[in-house]
């Protein structure tokens, strides 16, 4: 899982409205419905340029990076595809038309939709499918389920993480595996990978590299899966392949590809690799019932602190991620847990651009003044702590089966909610053992209630921002926060909070424990909603970036 903490510049550029037209009629939407406005939005994102040190690398790892920068530009050409099968058409359509405005546009996003703002059609007026271009576009969710009913034999290969479903022209489904739907890309990506594995002499990186290049010509990726939990050694942090499901809205099973190649910091790396060992004694922490726990899965999780150097596919359009917690394979996790690597030089971004400057529009003055970057950093650490914590693997109907299995598209935006919840919950648990101070306790609240705000401003469809919507509506029933008409701010209620929190630990845990569906329906109907005064001051933060875009070397 990542932490989204995908967080964007002033927008002031107003154009004339004018009526949306298809995308086949070769004609950008720049201000459609409900005033939407493609300049506006693109500029609330602050392009940074990003120039990491690379100054400590060998020229043996100066060129394996270079191959990955490579490697990842394929992730590109991928993702491309599976937001829509017909997206390399369209874009070829718009920059033969010249509109150097859009194609930018789509460049950022991949795709017609605007990824900040609920994925807004900006060129044409279709709605992003979805299944995106991982199933045919009129396929619905009921039809799939019946067909799959219908079909239990071919449900395995229909929802693999690893496969593209179409139509077989008869009136059936097929399932496409990815080494074969995108082999165009896959196999010189293998390649690139394989001439890097020749040039490290780092055993482990060697390992997963010739693993993962093998991967991709199979579709098996448990072994290198597991050889990516075991690097050690060296520096280069690097994760390529097919992981997360967002952008499979209609059954959560899809994964995108997508690439990080990053550097890693050991001396920061090392300052937060203590937390690593209370990992089990976290879990025996949480609210819920010992039957719930899960302490058969691995408690490894090792922790990078690294800066990114390049990043491909889905870590590319949309709302950039500060931190990742992977592999999402619930079979790795429970032999080795996960690896979280934060990505030191992104969030240090984001909290000076965004979170810093929003405080004092959410937060009453005394308490604006308390949001801090350690506890920014913090929250996005134990947040992706949290990922390999709490029911996994869980028994329903008397099978055996996993969270994600049951809750299918409602499972990321759960899960990203309760990890942001679960990782407040760790660290006052720190606090109470004396790894963190108590008396940091308020910096804590003011940043959590602060970067609420900051997740829901990428709109409450996309899975952290619905998460974060949760948080909001369930938090502001329990008391923990109210709205001060005086001061026209926020006003956190600490003690109210801190209960608050508690309380929704537990309901989101046990909607995982138990596999509910329709409960987790039911939570995100009730609390993923925005009242007047989150609408109001989400408003006020147009001279804030949404998030940031950042532009790393093409080379180092």
């Amino acid at each position: 899982m990542r932490h989204i903490v995908r967080t964007l510049i002033p927008a002031t550029l107003l154009l004339s409205a004018c009526a949306p037209m298809t995308a086949d009629q070769g004609v950008a939407s720049t201000a459609g419905t409900e005033g939407y406005d493609m300049l506006a939005s693109r500029a609330k994102i602050a392009d940074v340029r990003i120039a990491p040190d690379t100054s400590f690398l060998s020229p043996e790892e100066r060129q394996v990076v270079n191959k990955l920068i490579q490697a990842s530009e394929l992730m590109n050409d991928i993702y491309l595809r599976q937001r829509g099968s017909d997206l390399p058409q369209m874009r070829a359509r718009i920059a033969a038309s010249g509109d150097t405005d859009t194609l930018d546009m789509f460049d950022r996003n991949f795709g017609p939709w605007d990824a900040v703002d609920e994925l807004h059609p900006f060129y044409g007026d279709t709605e992003m499918p979805e299944g995106a271009g991982f199933y045919p576009t009129d396929l619905t969710r009921d039809e799939f389920d019946a067909y799959l009913e219908a079909h239990p034999g071919q449900r395995d290969a229909l929802t693999s993480p690893y496969t593209v479903v179409r139509r077989d022209g008869q009136g059936g489904l097929v399932a496409v595996p990815y080494s074969q739907e995108y082999a165009e890309f896959l196999r010189p990506a293998a390649r690139l990978l394989r001439e890097a594995a020749a040039i490290t002499t780092n055993p482990s990186l060697k390992r997963f590299l010739s693993l993962r290049a093998d991967a991709f010509l199979s579709d098996d990726y448990f072994e290198s899966e597991m050889a990516w939990m075991d690097l050690a050694d060296t520096p280069i942090e690097v994760a390529i392949g097919p992981y997360e499901v967002y952008t499979d809205r209609l059954y959560g099973t899809k994964t995108a590809f997508e690439s990080f190649v990053t550097l890693r910091n050991p001396e920061e790396s090392a300052a937060l690799r203590r937390y690593v060992g209370y990992l089990r004694d976290m879990e025996g922490n949480l609210p819920i019932e010992d039957r719930y726990k899960n302490f058969s899965r691995g408690f490894e999780s090792p922790i990078s602190v690294a800066d990114q150097v390049q990043g491909g596919g889905d870590n590319v359009p949309g709302v950039q991620t500060i931190a990742f917690n992977l592999p999402n394979d619930e079979r790795v996790r429970e032999a080795k847990g996960a690896k979280k690597v934060i990505l030191a030089n992104v969030l240090g971004a984001k909290f000076d651009r965004i979170l810093e400057p929003m405080a004092t529009l959410v937060l009453a003055p005394d308490q604006a003044g308390l949001v801090s970057r350690r506890y920014m950093e913090l929250n996005t650490l134990f947040h992706e702590l949290s990922h390999s914590l709490g029911p996994g693997t869980i028994q329903k109907n008397g099978g055996e089966t996993t969270v994600q299995a049951e809750l299918r598209d409602q499972y990321s935006a759960l899960e990203e909610s309760k990890a942001d919840v679960m990782g407040i919950w760790n660290i006052l648990y720190m606090m109470e053992r004396g790894e963190l101070p108590v008396a940091e306790k308020s910096e804590l609240w003011a940043t959590y209630m602060t970067g609420l705000f900051r997740s829901m401003r990428f709109g409450i469809e996309e899975a952290h921002g619905k998460g974060a919507a949760a948080q909001y509506g369930f938090l502001l029933d329990h008391g923990a926060f109210r709205f001060d008409p005086a001061s026209d701010h926020y006003i956190v209620d600490e003690a109210k909070m801190e209960s608050g929190i508690e309380a929704l630990l537990r309901t989101e845990l046990m909607l995982q424990a138990t596999g509910d569906y329709a409960g987790t329906q039911a939570f995100f109907d009730r609390y993923a909603k925005l009242d007047s005064h989150a609408r109001n001051t989400i408003a006020r933060m147009d001279s804030i970036p949404v998030d940031i875009r950042p532009i790393y070397p093409e080379s180092i």
